[in-house]
């Protein structure tokens, strides 16, 4: 299958190579991809690193969980040690496991010398437990919130979000992957034993310097195209292997990168099928050869194994794309069976734009001239904005009335892509420049591709936790662009 990718879209995704390139002239400390592959052949086939789960603990109603944010030291390739933060971990962090109609309380230690956050990305919940910048966590502290899961089975993941620092703490380690259940997705024949046919994957790249450590923000071209890296990393591994005991495989993506734009497919082409999005399954598997997700998207695919080992890369046969191997499969010798896909997954009406009561929009603007960089550079003036403004703590941009369904246009008056990423909601993409989205993209969704100068249109109902105090973010989620100023605010009254 053709895999339509626009010359804009393209560009973009082969900045990670003049990004490194760059910094080589300049003189910076890099350890090169050529090292790493070495030190990685001197050593016997690491195992990918499957995280573990957090099932909690039921008292009197509501479920329990701890997660302990702190520093650490972590091996992205055997024998380099890296200083990185975690939760509950050296690196990343556990698989929050939820359940549908559940309330749960989860206790957020800070163990780190500077304040944090932790946001339950794609997550619909109260603005006050949502983990934005307005719930800093103090070094020492405890944030503890408490909510239901209203929302189907989905894959959803949390990651730091402080002002104007989300990119460097997303960049040392601080997200991990969630999943949500329900009684629906548990009756469907899908693959669901966690590390051994169900795999959550964070795809991620790194810029490291010779002495192993990461670098970050070395130049004002990595705040304007976003911090990408010269080391692709897979549950913070480099190039790790994983043994496959099942006949069908389902691994649940996630582009954890501050910047990067993953074309997802496998090293000889097979296909797969796309079974579900950001928000949960789609209406009915998708068939598909490659799959681009950009940062924060999630998606989830099943792939047959068959009998020879096969990669996950990116950009594989897609032109002006760099190539990045992220997992080696590898078949057991006796492979036990899987039952085959169901030809349907959930009821999933189409989106009735009809329904808005309103259409809001947002242009999403990024100053390319010297003055607003190094305008931006010196705090003076940001060089990203949406509507106009940049981000303001103190700023509501937008308010909504609880229960609405509204349609935002969102127009990327540049012509870099940006992802756009809005709290509390799974909307539904309606259209692009005014022609209909893929199947894969026709599902629920919470951060969608804003292509240059494109105009995308989404549905979202803005249900529950009316609150005029606390707000919810949109923002891009290229995390640099977004700590640079290319956010709002919104609340539901």
């Amino acid at each position: 299958m053709k895999h339509q990718i626009s010359r804009r879209l393209a560009l973009r995704l082969g900045l990670a190579a003049t990004a490194v390139g760059a910094a080589a002239l300049a003189g910076l400390p890099l350890l090169s991809r050529r090292d790493m592959l070495a030190q990685a052949r001197n050593q016997p086939p690491q195992p990918l690193p499957v995280p573990e789960q957090l099932l909690g603990t039921l008292k009197d109603g509501v479920r329990h969980y701890a997660l302990n944010i702190r520093p650490g030291s972590h091996q992205f390739v055997s024998g380099i040690t890296t200083d990185t933060f975690g939760v509950n971990a050296d690196y990343l962090g556990p698989v929050l496991r939820l359940r549908r109609g559940e309330t749960v309380r989860i206790a957020v230690h800070n163990g780190l010398k500077e304040a944090t956050t932790l946001h339950w990305h794609g997550m619909h919940l109260p603005a006050k437990m949502d983990g934005g910048p307005h719930q800093e966590i103090a070094p020492g502290e405890t944030w503890t919130p408490q909510f239901e899961v209203r929302q189907p089975a989905a894959t959803l993941w949390y990651h730091a979000h402080p002002h104007k620092r989300t990119g460097a703490h997303v960049w040392r380690g601080l997200a991990g992957p969630i999943i949500i259940d329900d009684d629906a997705s548990s009756a469907l024949p899908l693959p669901r034993d966690h590390g051994i046919d169900d795999i959550p994957l964070v795809l991620q790249d790194r810029l490291f310097g010779n002495d192993g450590q990461l670098l970050y923000i070395q130049s004002m071209h990595d705040v304007m195209m976003g911090m990408e890296g010269n080391i692709p990393l897979c549950n913070g591994r480099f190039m790790p292997m994983f043994e496959a005991r099942r006949q069908r495989l389902r691994l649940r993506i996630l582009d954890g990168a501050n910047a990067s734009f993953y074309a997802i497919g496998f090293s000889d082409g097979r296909a797969f099928d796309v079974i579900a999005s950001d928000g949960g399954l789609l209406p009915a598997p998708v068939r598909r050869t490659h799959v681009l997700i950009t940062p924060g998207e999630r998606v989830e695919i099943v792939v047959k194994v068959g009998n020879k080992p096969f990669t996950l890369v990116s950009g594989a046969g897609l032109r002006n794309m760099p190539l990045h191997t992220f997992l080696r499969i590898v078949p057991a010798p006796v492979l036990e069976s899987s039952p085959a896909l169901p030809g349907k997954l959930v009821e999933l009406p189409p989106p009735d734009a009809a329904s808005a009561a309103r259409t809001r929009r947002f242009d999403l603007q990024m100053g390319m001239g010297p003055g607003m960089m190094m305008g931006g550079m010196m705090g003076r003036r940001s060089p990203f904005a949406i509507n106009g403004k940049a981000m303001d703590m103190n700023l509501i941009n937008e308010v909504i009335p609880v229960g609405s369904t509204e349609i935002w246009e969102i127009r990327n008056t540049s012509p870099m892509p940006h992802p756009f990423h809005v709290h509390d909601v799974q909307f539904r993409v309606l259209s692009r420049n005014g022609r209909p989205v893929p199947a894969h993209e026709a599902g629920r969704k919470d951060t969608v591709l804003v292509d240059g100068h494109e105009i995308v249109r989404i549905l979202a109902r803005f249900d529950d936790y009316p609150d005029p105090k606390h707000p919810y973010m949109y923002h891009c989620h290229i995390l640099e662009h977004e700590d640079a100023g290319m956010m709002g605010q919104f609340t539901v009254v």
